[in-house]
């Protein structure tokens, strides 16, 4: 008797998986990011980033965004990091394009002082599918403002990298 209730109890929790597989209601993502940061003088950093969505729907989810970008500023060494959350639309195809509108902070450090600020991502990108499970993110294009050291920054952010669906 407690064979076969382990053996239903089993196949519920395999059977709730594969549903639950199917929907695809999370997708998370992580690859390379660049950032054009537009201080004074200006410098491009290289870094991360990483994503997680939740899919209320097919064409609509909630996400949060973190990243970290790292280089120098006029020879002095910086790093920037953001984490932002919102909104993003997507086509539900085997080549989806997305666009997002994110808000959230950001946290620079120059030379070892560090400033926090606002920060807003506008823009999208296209992942087209691999496997049932996995997407390459071709590209995500990102206008993103900060507003460090009393000024605001009109930065651009490039990303490329994985997609895996849960």
């Amino acid at each position: 008797m407690l064979r076969k209730l382990s053996l239903v109890f089993a196949l519920c929790i395999l059977g709730s998986l594969s549903a639950q597989a199917q929907d695809d209601k999370v997708e998370v993502f992580g690859g390379y990011s660049f950032l054009h940061f537009n201080t004074s003088p200006s410098a491009n950093l290289n870094g991360w980033e990483a994503s997680g969505q939740y899919k209320f729907t097919d064409w609509l989810g909630g996400v949060a965004d973190i990243d970290g970008h790292y280089g120098s500023i006029g020879g002095v060494g910086t790093s920037t990091y953001t984490y932002l959350f919102g909104p993003q639309v997507s086509w539900p195809a085997r080549v989806s394009p997305f666009g997002h509108l994110l808000l959230g902070g950001a946290h620079n450090s120059t030379a070892g002082f560090g400033s926090s600020s606002f920060s807003l991502a506008l823009g999208g990108g296209i992942d087209t599918q691999v496997t049932d499970r996995f997407s390459w993110r071709i590209i995500q294009g990102d206008y993103l403002l900060t507003q460090f050291r009393g000024g605001s920054q009109n930065n651009f952010r490039l990303s490329t990298g994985i997609v895996i669906r849960f």
